[in-house]
C-alpha cells in the first residue's frame, strides 16, 4: 500500500510540475497583487518565464527569421518551457517615415545583407513585403498560437546594437533618444496591441545609463511613460526599469514612484544580473563570500522590491551566460542566480533566444555565444544549460494555495533536485521532486509525510533516512557566507555537508566541508569548487 501511494504521488507531482511550466496566454489581461503577477480574472498567479528575443536590430526585423521559418522558432521556444518572450524594439520603427515604411526587403538591401533576405525569402517569404510593424506583429501572432506571451521591450530608440554608455541610446536627452518621440513611440505601440492577448506587458526602456542619467529625469520621465502606456493600453503590465544597465532602483527605497491606484495595480519592476565586470579570481577562489557579496548587491539595488511590507512583482527580465560553457566565472556565476532565484521565485528572462545576428557592430552573421540556440538555429548550443533552468521554469510559490510551505532539495550547479532510491539521496531532474520539511538552522530535515529525517553516516558516505532525529548527525545548518552548504556533525562532532562530486554519479554523499574551517567559516582562499556542495532547500507550496 505505501509502495502504491508513493507512486500516485509522484504521478501527481509530475503532473502538477509539467502544467505549472508554463501559464496559458488565455490568462490575459494580467495584473498584480502584492509582489506576484496574476490574471486579473481569476486572481491566480501567472509566472513570467522568459527568453529575450531581440527585434530592435538595424534591419529591425527579430533575428532567426533568415534561419527557420517563423513556426518552427515559436515551437521551438514553447516546447523548450519558456511561456513568454520578451521582445525587443527600436522606437523609430514606429515615429519615423524613413523606417516604418519600408520593407522587410528595403531594410534588409539598405545594409546590403543579401544572405538574410535570400534566407528570409526561403524560410519565411511571405514577410518579405511586410512594414517592420507588420513582421513583429506576425510575430507576436504565432507566439500566441504557441500559447506564448509576450512583453515587449523598448530597448532602443535608433535601431542598431545596444548597450554602451555613449551610444546615444542610453538616456533621456541623449543624440537619439528624445523624450517626446519616445513617449509617441511607446503610445503607438500600446495602441497598436490593445485588445491582442498575447501582449501581456510593455517594458519602458532598456538599461538606461550614460553620463546625463540622474534621478530627477528618471522620476519625471518614467511616470510620464508609465502614464502614456496605461493610458492608451490599460490591460498590460507596465513594466519600470531603473538606472544602470537596470542594475539600480536603490533610489526607490527614499522615494517611492508616485502613480495612479489604477496604475499601481498594473506596475512590475524590472532589473538585470550578469556577471560582467566582476573579477574572475574573486568567483575562483572566494566562491561563496562572492556569490553573497554579489547577492547581497542585487537585492540593494533591487531585489528589495519583491520583499518587507509593501512588496512588489520584481521581474529579472535579463541574466545569462557564454553558452559554450568555457567561462568558469560565468559558471560559478550562474549557479549562485540559479539558487537565489528558485529561492525567491522570481519572474525571470533569459538572455538570450538567438544564436546570431543578421548584422551585430558591423559584423554579418555575428556569432551570439549567449543564445539558446547555435549559429544555425538547428540546435540547442547548451542542452545542459537549458535542463539547469528547469525547476525555475516552475511556479513553486502560490499566493492562493492552501497547501503547507514545504522544501525542495536543489543543486544548482548540475540544477537537478534530490530523490530517494534504493541507493539512498540522488539527483534527477526536477520535473520529479519529493519535499521535505525544514524548520531552520539546527533542525532535523524531515521527509515530508513521515517521521523520517536524513541523517549523516560517515564520511564519503551517502546520508540516511532515520527515525532518530534528536541527534546531532540529523541536525542540519545552512552554513558559509553564501547559506547554499547544508551541514551536520558525524558520530565524533565533525561536521560534514552534502556533497555531489561526480559527473559520472548522481549519488549525494556526505563529505568534509570544501572551503569552510572547522567553525564552519569561509577560509580566506580556497582553490576548490565548493559549488559541488551547494544545496538550496527551495520553499514550494505547490
Amino acid at each position: 500500500m505505501k509502495l502504491l501511494l508513493k507512486n500516485i504521488f509522484q504521478t501527481i507531482t509530475i503532473l502538477f510540475s509539467l502544467l505549472s511550466l508554463t501559464s496559458l496566454s488565455n490568462s490575459f489581461p494580467l495584473s498584480t497583487s502584492s509582489r506576484w503577477i496574476i490574471d486579473e480574472n481569476s486572481g491566480h498567479r501567472v509566472k513570467l518565464a522568459c527568453v529575450n528575443w531581440a527585434g530592435h536590430l538595424h534591419a529591425m526585423v527579430p533575428e532567426g527569421l533568415e534561419k527557420k521559418p517563423l513556426r518552427q522558432i515559436a515551437a521551438f521556444v514553447a516546447s523548450n518551457g519558456y511561456n513568454c518572450v520578451r521582445l525587443t524594439w527600436a522606437t523609430y520603427m514606429f515615429t519615423r517615415s524613413n523606417y516604418s515604411s519600408l520593407s522587410v526587403t528595403q531594410s534588409l538591401d539598405q545594409w546590403g545583407l543579401v544572405q538574410a533576405r535570400e534566407g528570409m525569402a526561403k524560410n519565411n517569404p511571405w514577410i518579405m513585403g511586410l512594414t517592420p510593424f507588420e513582421a513583429q506583429r506576425a510575430v507576436v501572432n504565432e507566439l500566441g498560437a504557441h500559447k506564448v506571451m509576450v512583453v515587449l521591450d523598448n530597448h532602443v530608440s535608433l535601431p542598431k546594437w545596444c548597450c554602451g554608455g555613449k551610444d546615444g541610446n542610453g538616456f533621456f536627452g541623449d543624440e537619439y533618444f528624445d523624450p517626446d518621440e519616445w513617449l509617441q513611440g511607446l503610445s503607438t505601440v500600446a495602441k497598436l496591441y490593445k485588445g491582442i492577448d498575447t501582449v501581456v506587458g510593455m517594458s519602458m526602456r532598456n538599461e538606461l545609463r550614460g553620463e546625463r542619467q540622474n534621478e530627477n529625469d528618471w522620476y519625471k520621465y518614467i511616470q510620464m511613460g508609465a502614464t502614456t502606456i496605461h493610458t492608451a493600453n490599460p490591460d498590460v503590465l507596465v513594466i519600470v526599469s531603473g538606472l544602470s544597465y537596470d542594475t539600480n532602483l536603490g533610489f526607490l527605497k527614499k522615494k517611492p514612484l508616485s502613480l495612479g491606484s489604477n496604475l499601481k495595480s498594473k506596475l512590475v519592476y524590472e532589473a538585470h544580473w550578469y556577471s560582467f565586470g566582476n573579477p574572475t579570481d574573486q568567483w575562483m577562489l572566494q566562491t561563496n563570500g562572492y556569490c553573497a557579496k554579489r547577492t547581497r548587491w542585487f537585492m540593494s539595488g533591487a531585489g528589495f522590491l519583491a520583499t518587507g511590507p509593501n512588496p512588489a512583482p520584481l521581474f529579472l527580465s535579463e541574466f545569462g551566460v557564454d553558452q559554450r560553457g568555457a567561462s568558469e566565472r560565468d559558471n560559478r556565476y550562474l549557479s549562485c542566480l540559479l539558487g537565489f532565484l528558485a529561492e525567491r521565485d522570481l519572474d525571470w528572462a533569459l538572455w538570450t533566444l538567438q544564436g546570431s545576428y543578421k548584422l551585430r557592430e558591423g559584423k554579418v552573421g555575428m556569432e551570439e555565444t549567449f543564445g539558446l540556440v547555435d549559429t544555425n538555429w538547428d540546435h540547442l548550443r547548451n542542452s545542459t544549460l537549458q535542463d539547469k533552468l528547469q525547476l525555475v521554469q516552475q511556479m513553486t510559490q502560490d499566493p492562493n494555495s492552501k497547501w503547507p510551505t514545504n522544501y525542495v532539495m536543489f543543486h544548482p550547479q548540475s540544477g537537478r533536485c534530490a530523490r530517494l532510491g534504493r541507493q539512498g539521496l540522488y539527483l534527477s531532474n526536477c520535473l520529479q521532486t519529493i519535499k521535505w520539511s525544514y524548520g531552520g538552522n539546527g533542525t532535523p530535515i524531515r521527509l515530508t509525510g513521515t517521521s523520517q529525517c536524513l541523517t549523516t553516516d560517515g564520511d564519503g558516505l551517502p546520508p540516511i533516512l532515520s527515525d532518530d532525529c534528536s541527534s546531532q548527525r540529523s541536525r542540519w545548518e545552512s552554513v558559509s557566507e553564501s547559506k547554499f552548504h547544508m551541514a551536520a556533525q558525524d558520530g565524533r562532532g565533525s561536521y560534514l555537508c552534502l556533497d555531489w562530486s561526480s559527473s559520472n554519479s548522481s549519488a549525494v554523499l556526505t563529505k568534509k566541508c570544501l572551503c569552510l574551517d572547522n567553525d564552519l567559516k569561509d577560509v580566506p582562499s580556497c582553490g576548490q569548487n565548493p559549488q559541488n556542495q551547494w544545496f538550496k532547500l527551495v520553499p514550494t507550496n505547490k
